[in-house]
Parts: structure tokens; sequence; C-alpha cells
């Protein structure tokens, strides 16, 4: 199915969407003050050692310091015996240490970062410390082509004692001069890169990732890729120029956007985006999903809502839960949510109709770019599932925890607001001594109280043998007053 980039820049930030099929499929944003440093290597120092956690500190000149587990050490295994102490053996405090960020600082998290340095192009991947791997990446799954791919690789990197390659999706039936052209390409870009670590000093960034731009285009531009638009004339003729150095072949072309409409809203994409911010997601169907993010994992729960089907309840739940696997996949690559997600279908006795479910959502996934790993149905009928996750999620981007809810998702009703109050009243009352007692509180809670409590509020007086006064303040908030003791 075809597809179109949409690049749009203001100067203060970049977005960018991919269309697929007439609907925006994945999006990424990266603001001046907020971009991503995954895949930019740091020359750094040991900061602090910890062999409680198998892990160490590892200063590498920004604000936090980043964490490497002994797991991401080039040679280690990433299941590691965690009860033997290997991290005290293979770096020691103030040692100089080469890294990799694979994973952006999320909240108060420092990045994460490994010695298994890699850096990637159109169709290669370069392993600098392993200078004898040949691979080929596991989504090409072709052994005929596997095999042509292994030979190639081996031929253009035989005399090289650098870096080891591995063949990316994107090498699939690859002719061998674009092999050879990205080959060469690495070899440039890897000698000035070693160079730096061998001269810079400690802690300094020795390579800078593409920007957001050309980034994406480097990764998605395939052959079903037609269009790059770009409303910016500095990044359109950045990305012209990319793609004649690296895609010299790409059939599709880069289109300057000067249309009096901005970007997204020409191409329906904007409304698209704006709704990745909502937990509820409906369905052509009827049905809907309800999307929760939390600390520790996502939650997704289909609903028939108003579908009823035309022949049974199984049938509408087959139904329902086939067009939510589809959203469901896109709706995740949207919003770039990673980490373990648990959906709720809705209950299917048939095993036949689960294993299609889950079969849709592997298909769907399969055009993603991040790591996914199904794992289908659980004795409580839910999918569980994981996403690679690298950086923060469009939500935790552009959104901040509620003042007024403090991120819960609710605020209190009048009525307990007037009752917290009244437990306040009570409790200053005897903590300290006044003769009368002044609350200034929201106007809407001041009325409330008076059309509503007037007797609570009489019966308190007389309990506590105080009088209390009520003060409308039209500034304050809702649910805010203060108490004060006169």
């Amino acid at each position: 199915m075809p597809k179109e980039l949409l690049i749009n820049n203001n100067g203060f930030e970049t977005r960018i969407a991919l269309i697929d099929g007439g609907l925006a499929s994945e999006f990424w944003l990266e603001r001046q003050q907020q971009s991503s440093i995954v895949g930019n290597i740091y020359k750094g120092r040991v900061q602090k050692v910890l062999p409680g956690l198998q892990a160490a500190f590892v200063d590498i000149g920004l604000d936090k310091s980043a964490f490497i587990h002994v797991s991401d050490f080039e040679g280690v295994e990433h299941n590691v015996d965690k009860s033997q102490d290997l991290i005290t053996h293979l770096i020691h405090e103030g040692q100089i240490l080469v890294v990799q960020v694979y994973k952006d600082q999320i909240g108060s998290k420092g990045a994460r970062v490994t010695t298994r340095i890699s850096i990637p192009s159109r169709y290669l991947v370069m392993m600098p410390n392993s200078p004898d791997l040949i691979a080929v990446s596991s989504r090409i799954e072709d052994e005929a082509e596997r095999q042509r791919l292994m030979a190639i690789m081996e031929h253009i990197n035989k005399d090289n004692e650098s870096f080891g390659l591995i063949a990316r999706t994107n090498a699939d039936h690859v002719d061998v001069s674009s092999l050879e052209h990205d080959w060469q390409f690495l070899k440039r870009l890897w000698s000035k890169v070693a160079e730096r670590i061998e001269e810079d000093k400690s802690p300094s960034l020795i390579y800078s990732e593409f920007s957001l731009a050309k980034r994406v285009v480097r990764d998605q531009i395939t052959d079903n890729l037609t269009q790059i638009t770009v409303d910016s004339y500095e990044i359109h003729l950045s990305v012209q120029k990319f793609v004649q150095d690296f895609a010299h072949e790409w059939l599709g072309q880069v289109v300057w956007y000067q249309g009096s409409r901005p970007l997204f809203d020409q191409f329906n994409a904007e409304d698209e985006i704006e709704r990745v911010l909502h937990k509820k997601v409906s369905l052509k169907s009827g049905g809907n999903l309800v999307i929760d993010q939390n600390e520790a994992m996502t939650t997704i729960d289909v609903n028939t809502g108003q579908y009823v089907g035309f022949k049974s309840l199984e049938d509408t739940a087959f139904k329902t839960n086939l067009e939510a696997a589809q959203v469901i996949a896109r709706q995740l690559r949207l919003r770039n949510i990673g980490g373990i997600i648990i959906i709720d279908f809705i209950d299917m006795v048939d095993l036949s109709h689960q294993q299609q479910v889950i079969q849709t959502l592997e298909e769907c996934f399969a055009q993603d770019s991040a790591r996914t790993n199904i794992l289908g149905f659980t004795a409580l009928n839910l999918v569980e599932m994981t996403r690679k996750r690298t950086t923060e999620n469009i939500r935790d981007v552009v959104c901040e925890p509620c003042n007024k809810c403090q991120g819960i998702g609710y605020i209190q009703t009048i009525e307990s607001i007037t009752f917290k109050l009244f437990r306040e009243i009570s409790r200053s009352v005897k903590q300290f001594k006044a003769s009368k007692i002044l609350v200034i509180a929201a106007t809407n809670l001041v009325e409330y109280i008076i059309d509503e409590h007037s007797e609570t509020l009489a019966d308190l007086e007389d309990t506590l043998n105080k009088r209390i006064t009520l003060q409308a303040e039209e500034s304050y908030g809702r649910d805010q007053y203060d108490v004060v003791l006169l």
C-alpha cells in the first residue's frame, strides 16, 4: 500500500507523520529542548559502580549520569546470572568507557547506555566491537535471500578488521552496488568516529545521530513510500540531498509544500494526531477502545459499544475484536507506547477466533519498527504483549499531570471537598486557640455550602462553640480554600 511522509517544522519543533492507506500510522515529535539522544556515542567516565545492582553510573557530560547494567556490556549475555558479581571485574570507578545511548532519559531516570556500539545506514548496521560478525535481520525469512546477503557482506567486508555487519530488513533483495555504497559510507564514518575516540577528552560527545527528519527518512524510505512532503525549505533541501546521497535509486519524490493551509491539516493528519491524547478511541463498527497508560504497564479495554451484530454474541465479539486488533496496532505506533501491554478483548469461546485475532495482531505489528512480542491469550482471556520503548511516548512529551487531579484523571466531588473543609475546621480549632473562624473559599464551594449544608455548618458552630464566616474568592479554584483563625 502506498505511503507518504509529512514533515512539519516551525522553528521550535519538528513533527513527522507516516500516512499509510490515507491514515496516520506513526508519529514522531522532537522539540529543540527535548531532542532525542538515542544512537549518540559518548566517551564517558565511570562515576560509581553498584555491585548490588550489577550496574554503574557513567558521566557522559549530561545533567544526569547514564546508567549501564552488566548485561549491556559487549560479550556479556543478556540473561546473565544475577547472583554473580561480574560488574566489578569489568569496570572500576574512574575508568574511561565508550558507550552508546539506547534509551533516552525518561522522567527522573538517566539515559540507558551500552558498550555494544552499532551505527545504522540505510541497508546495513555497523558493529565496531564485533569485527567478525556477519548477520541478517531475523525479519528476512527467505533462506535463499539470507544466504545471498551473507555472501555479499562477507565479500565486501573481508579485509576489514574494524567492524562487523548486519543486514537490515530494508536490505531485502537490494542489489550489490547499493550495499557496497552503504558499506563505503559506514567505513568513512567509522574512520572519523575512531579518530575522535582516540583524541577527545572524557566526557565528550563522539558521534551524534542524524536529525529526526533524516533518521525517519533513512528508516522509512522503501519502495512503498511514494512521496516525502516538507513544509520547511531548509529541511526540504537537507532531505533532498540526503536522499540523493544515500537513496539515489528511490523512485519517489521530495516535495516542498507551499500551500496556505498547514501541512497536517491539508492531509487530514492534525485531527488524528490530536486524538492520540484521548483515552477513548472509537471503532467504525460502533465499538471502542479505552487506553490507560500507567507507570508499570498500559491496559487496553475493548468494548462493543453500540455494535450489536447480526448473528450471535460470539460473532459480535469476534468481529469487534478483529477490528480492534488493527486499531490497537496503529494506536500503539502512533502514541509510541512501549513496555508491558495488556489487552482485554471481548470474551470469545471459539479458540479458532482467538487464534485469528492473535494472527491479525501479529500481521499488523509486522510493519512496526519497534520490536514486539505477542504472548497470546492468558487463562483470564487477556492478551499479553510487549513493545520495545526507546523514547518517551507522545503523551508524556506533550502533557503534564493535571494540577487539579494530580494526574489520577479524577477530581473530588464538591460534597467531598465540603466535608474535607469541615474536617479541617475541626482540626484547626482543636489544635489552635481562636475566637472565630474565617473560611476563604472558591465561589462555587461557598454557594454549595450555603445551599446544601447550612444546617451542617450551624451544627459545627454549636459543636465547636465558634462562629464560622464564609468569604467567597473568585480567583480560587473549585477545590481551593483557606481556614483563617481569628
